[in-house]
């Protein structure tokens, strides 16, 4: 049996990825300069083509002066802290980039430029970048895996070699915080952070501690993953599936004042996600006009499983719901 090693853990979580349809580049074959270069520095940490071209494709009646707007508008985000930003780059990514211009009668008209199709995943584009390097302020860092949609960085892996016994999943923690200091710009558009050590793997937010860093125990919600499943495949499959991450990235992530800490992003477990699905698709099939029964049923909660923040996400999706089955 092959000794493992952190590239084995890197290699495998591309395998992952590229099985859920993911497109994978390498970072060095991509850099600033090469052929095939993404960006023009390292500074840059959207890839601005491929989200102009999102912009372009997913809002067809728009016109360009408008859709150069939203470009500017979605990565120019001024804010007092990192969290502030996100908090106002994630409300312009799930209800789109407000922008006004003006029509041929001289009137101006105004719209929600959309970043990302929700309904439709393969309408998007899916791509997992191996060591990405970015430089800010002369820091010089290189993530293990960063995936991105139309161009956004929304996820950032780190994974360590549980092989070696310094580099335990706290440490991959760790390497996170250190990059959030040296290289703040690539988290502004961030929805989730992933630690792993091969072994054990953990989904965190922006402002997560280390006891909110939890793992993912299922893919498809119907069953707990097997134990013999390695973490990181579990996490990967049950959050990275794109219709899974389009749902979690639109309907699963809250931002909450909490007095003595300030704001705090806060991102579902995977039974607080499964069960407000659960309860939803009950909510449909019991307020069908033909066939419904009115009868929606009972989430059954433990003491400390985040009883409120599955309310408040379930409330969420209802907004999103047809008009007509809000009795």
């Amino acid at each position: 049996m092959p000794l493992m090693t952190e590239s084995i853990v890197e290699d495998a979580t591309l395998e992952w990825l590229e099985d859920l349809g993911y497109t994978l580049l390498h970072g060095p074959d991509i850099a600033p300069g090469e052929p095939d270069a993404e960006r023009n520095d390292y500074g840059e940490v959207f890839l601005t083509t491929r989200l102009r071209q999102a912009f372009s494709t997913l809002n067809p009646n728009l016109p360009a002066e408008a859709l150069d707007d939203a470009f500017r508008k979605l990565t120019r985000i001024d804010g007092s802290s990192m969290v502030e930003r996100n908090r106002t780059f994630h409300r312009m990514l799930v209800n789109g980039v407000p922008v006004e211009y003006r029509r041929s009668d001289g009137s101006i008209a105004g719209a929600q430029a959309k970043v990302i199709d929700f309904e439709n995943p393969k309408n998007n584009d899916w791509l997992a970048i191996n060591q990405f390097t970015v430089v800010e302020d002369k820091h010089n860092r290189r993530p293990d895996v960063v995936i991105f949609i139309n161009g956004l960085p929304l996820a950032v892996m780190e994974l360590k070699n549980a092989a070696e016994e310094k580099a335990t999943i706290w440490t991959a923690f760790n390497q996170l915080q250190t990059y959030k200091k040296q290289i703040p710009s690539l988290f502004t558009a961030n929805a989730f952070l992933i630690i792993s050590d091969g072994l054990q793997a953990r989904i965190g937010s922006l402002t997560a501690d280390r006891e909110r860093f939890m793992p993912w125990r299922t893919v498809e919600g119907q069953e707990l993953a097997k134990t013999s499943l390695p973490e990181l495949q579990v996490m990967v499959q049950g959050v990275f599936q794109q219709q899974r991450f389009l749902d979690l990235l639109r309907y699963f992530v809250v931002f909450e004042d909490v007095q003595g800490t300030g704001l705090v992003k806060k991102l579902a477990g995977y039974h607080q996600f499964h069960a407000v699905n659960a309860a939803l698709k009950e909510t449909l099939r019991a307020a069908d006009q033909n066939t419904g029964d009115r009868r929606v049923g009972v989430v059954w909660h433990t003491q400390g499983s985040g009883k409120s923040l599955t309310m408040a996400l379930r409330g969420i999706t209802l907004l999103y719901l047809p008009e007509k089955i809000l009795w």
